[in-house]
């Protein structure tokens, strides 16, 4: 198990490696930062001055191998949107808004999600197979942008009941709209793994003897059944966390909502290279780690995969 954890931590810091050095690249794509920082009637001079500043007059090799040797160091520079201000410091101050709604997202989409599934496939042509084929459908074929849209227009501008955006004083109230919104498509898609999966269990045949064995169909659904089809789910789960990161960009910006997500496209339309490669670097770590942690879980469920890992 030891040597199944340290390569794919290995696995993931070249992960972390390559995203790093495309963004690097690819965000200087967009253009020179300093266009935007000085105001129309700035001189050359100046914007010499701001480049020097900022590091930008060297070449783009000296450029990323300063950036890379000062991120080891844990030096990853100062935000050019937030002018002076650390760029870990900036990210860090949003992180919070972005985890607390993710991790609400996660735990109602992942609950309900698993528990309609597995009703469903109990229930096969039942009306709770038909909700959860009906939600499902709608989850995966609706934009989370479009989704918010609508919730903000019939919750809030129609019926009054919850708040159109922001955090507010942080209370539950401004979390429900985002959070489904931001946990919608994955609910239908754990619905629809779960529910596939469970039907598959079902008709192995350690189920049907253990039925044969006069054990009440309930009981071997869920103490037999149940630790068996939830592997699939639980595969699809390290995936769900990268879904909902990347997601919360479209809905932090529908909704207003004061975490990374809003902040990458405000470093996006900034042109802050700095804060973008931040941002980026934590998505990947905390989206690394839930896929270690997934990999861990599945390891323990089903001894096969450390075997074919370690050999």
């Amino acid at each position: 198990m030891v040597r199944f954890i340290l390569i794919r931590t290995l696995q993931a810091l070249f992960s972390i490696y390559l995203v790093t050095t495309a963004v690097f690249f690819l965000a200087r794509v967009t253009g020179d930062p300093v266009d935007l920082l000085l105001p129309v009637e700035a001189t050359a001079e100046d914007a010499a001055r701001i480049r020097a500043l900022w590091g930008l007059d060297q070449s783009m090799w000296v450029q990323y191998t300063t950036y890379l040797s000062n991120a080891v160091r844990g030096d990853f520079g100062t935000s050019l949107l937030f002018r002076g201000r650390d760029a870990f410091e900036v990210v860090i101050s949003h992180l919070p808004a972005t985890l607390n709604l993710g991790l609400l997202a996660l735990l109602w989409s992942g609950l309900l999600g698993a528990l309609v599934g597995f009703l469903a496939a109990l229930k096969p042509n039942s009306p709770i197979d038909a909700f959860a084929n009906l939600t499902s459908a709608v989850g995966q074929s609706m934009p989370a942008y479009w989704l918010g849209i609508v919730l903000i227009f019939a919750f809030s501008v129609q019926l009054g009941w919850l708040p159109v955006s922001g955090m507010g004083d942080g209370s539950l109230r401004y979390y429900v709209l985002p959070a489904i919104t931001m946990g919608w498509f994955q609910y239908a898609a754990i619905t629809r793994l779960m529910r596939s999966s469970m039907l598959d269990v079902l008709d192995r045949p350690y189920m049907l003897l253990a039925e044969a064995k006069g054990l009440a169909f309930w009981r071997v659904a869920v103490v037999h059944g149940l630790k068996n089809a939830v592997s699939i789910p639980l595969t699809y789960f390290g995936i769900v966390i990268g879904v909902v990161l990347t997601g919360s960009v479209a809905v932090e910006t529908v909704f207003g909502w004061p975490g990374i997500g809003r902040l990458a496209i405000q470093a996006v339309l900034r042109r802050d290279f700095v804060t973008l490669q931040v941002i980026t670097i934590m998505f990947m770590i905390i989206y690394l780690l839930a896929n270690l942690l997934v990999d861990v879980l599945y390891g323990v469920l089903d001894p096969r995969v450390r075997t074919r890992v370690s050999s």
